[in-house]
């Protein structure tokens, strides 16, 4: 993520900071769990007892349908019997060796052996349970577990929130810069809505939590991709749906409005709303209510709304993209964040911010730039704003590289590309090289380079995933 600020200004209190993390947490029926156990009576007597509590509770009665049900849905919680047909719990590797979708375990047996107890529980186990058991120690197992998890979330929202929060002051001395540094001032007391636009990788979401930061309001910040996020879910997601108001729907569940009461919701790529959520948005926006996809009743809401846009929405408005009646109400007052190209002499600042704080994380020592690598800095378009300029000072500290030696060769690789590729490449690696330079130039905004390339998001974390198993960062 980019880091526009310096830490100059004080962290909040921790009574306001505790204030906040009382309103971030997430309600226990967001959990989702899933039971294991090959006694139908057993998996039917706990689903049963815990679909009461939680929104989501699967079960399976071996490792391997209980992996089949893994791969494709995150669950916080196992309840994992021992004994099982096939693999044991304890040799449930995939699950007990995933650090990535890590979940909390509770084993249980019918026998009463120390040694299987030791075992499990340095397997990982978070509890321990002997059969036959009173449902009062099940639940009281789970509670703690499910504790225990929503605490982990907090104190990681916590300390995201203490580090956003040592930072206030935006880099940048620019003429243009001073003007967005006097508005943000001037604006952020308020509980207007602010429309912030610019070009990708301008650093649009860290002037909005600028404005939450100087807006004095205790509840969360939370950003929202709304072009990350399926059409069709956008609506839930926003506003939460009750119990039974479409497929999956099990359990009523709170929105990120909702989840952002008392604080700030930030709505990024709003360009990308579809029209019937722009129309559910302006209704929100002037009642100050959201009415949760299957319910009929309102609820009252106290959130600020900002939004973000690297379109411009004037000209989408007339394209028929855009209500025109939002964009009037979205842009009551409106925050221009310059292209880096258009302010070069802020650049030697923000590459001397940069540069300080990625060799701190990267555990290398400081590198001081020459008079000709600066030059060059000041000299490069910029394409890719301020991301592109930390992506790229970023891979001359790890090449040990200096930016003008890096250009030298540039114009070899430029020209390498217009020859085309080789031709013992097969279709696919012409499709990754492509597809990945693209992103690069857009300095890793997977959102901007789909747009480019004339594929959905979606297809694009498809193809990350496929090439390199996880999502381009």
């Amino acid at each position: 993520m980019l880091d526009l600020l310096h830490n100059e200004s004080k962290c909040p209190s921790n009574d306001k900071l505790g204030q906040r993390m009382n309103n971030m947490k997430p309600l226990p029926s967001a959990v989702s769990v899933l039971i294991v156990d090959d006694e139908p009576g057993m998996r039917s007597f706990l689903k049963k007892a815990l679909a009461k509590k939680f929104a989501l509770v699967e079960t399976a009665s071996s490792v391997e349908d209980a992996e089949q049900l893994r791969s494709r849905c995150h669950f916080d919680l196992l309840i994992v019997d021992i004994r099982l047909p096939g693999r044991s719990g304890i040799e449930w590797h995939e699950a007990l060796n995933d650090q990535e979708r890590r979940s909390d375990i509770i084993f249980m047996t019918g026998y009463a052996d120390m040694d299987v107890a030791i075992k499990a529980l340095r397997a990982g186990a978070s509890d321990f349970i002997m059969k036959p058991f009173h449902l009062e120690q099940m639940m009281k197992a789970v509670d703690r577990c499910i504790e225990r998890r929503l605490l982990k979330r907090e104190n990681l929202m916590l300390r995201r929130e203490v580090s956003f929060n040592q930072s206030s002051t935006i880099i940048g001395q620019s003429d243009a810069m001073t003007e967005v540094k006097h508005v943000i001032e001037r604006v952020a007391p308020t509980n207007a809505v602010v429309l912030i636009e610019g070009e990708s990788g301008t650093g649009k979401e860290l002037v909005a939590r600028q404005l939450h930061i100087l807006s004095g309001r205790q509840g969360p910040f939370v950003p929202v991709n709304c072009g990350a996020i399926a059409p069709e879910l956008l609506e839930s997601e926003l506003f939460g749906h009750s119990a039974g108001s479409f497929t999956g729907a099990k359990g009523n569940r709170e929105g990120l409005f909702s989840f952002a009461s008392g604080g700030t919701i930030f709505l990024d790529e709003i360009g990308e709303m579809p029209l019937k959520m722009q129309t559910a948005l302006l209704r929100v926006l002037e009642q100050r209510t959201i009415r949760p996809v299957g319910s009929e009743k309102e609820i009252n809401i106290d959130v600020r709304v900002l939004a973000a846009t690297n379109r411009k929405l004037s000209e989408e408005v007339e394209a028929g993209n855009f209500r025109r009646d939002l964009f009037y109400r979205l842009n009551v007052l409106d925050i221009v964040i310059p292209p880096l190209r258009e302010r070069p002499e802020d650049i030697v600042e923000l590459t001397h911010h940069f540069t300080c704080q990625l060799a701190a994380e990267l555990g290398v020592k400081e590198v001081v730039w020459s008079h000709e690598d600066l030059l060059k800095l000041q000299q490069h378009e910029w394409p890719g704003n301020i991301r592109e300029l930390r992506n790229m000072i970023e891979r001359c500290i790890l090449l040990g590289k200096p930016p003008a030696e890096y250009w030298k060769v540039q114009p070899k690789a430029e020209m390498a590309v217009e020859s085309g590729y080789p031709l013992q490449w097969a279709l696919k690696d012409v499709e990754r090289d492509h597809v990945t330079r693209v992103v690069d130039m857009h300095g890793g905004n997977k959102s901007a380079a789909a747009r480019d390339l004339g594929v959905s998001r979606k297809t694009l974390d498809r193809k990350y995933k496929e090439w390199f198993g996880g999502e381009a960062e």
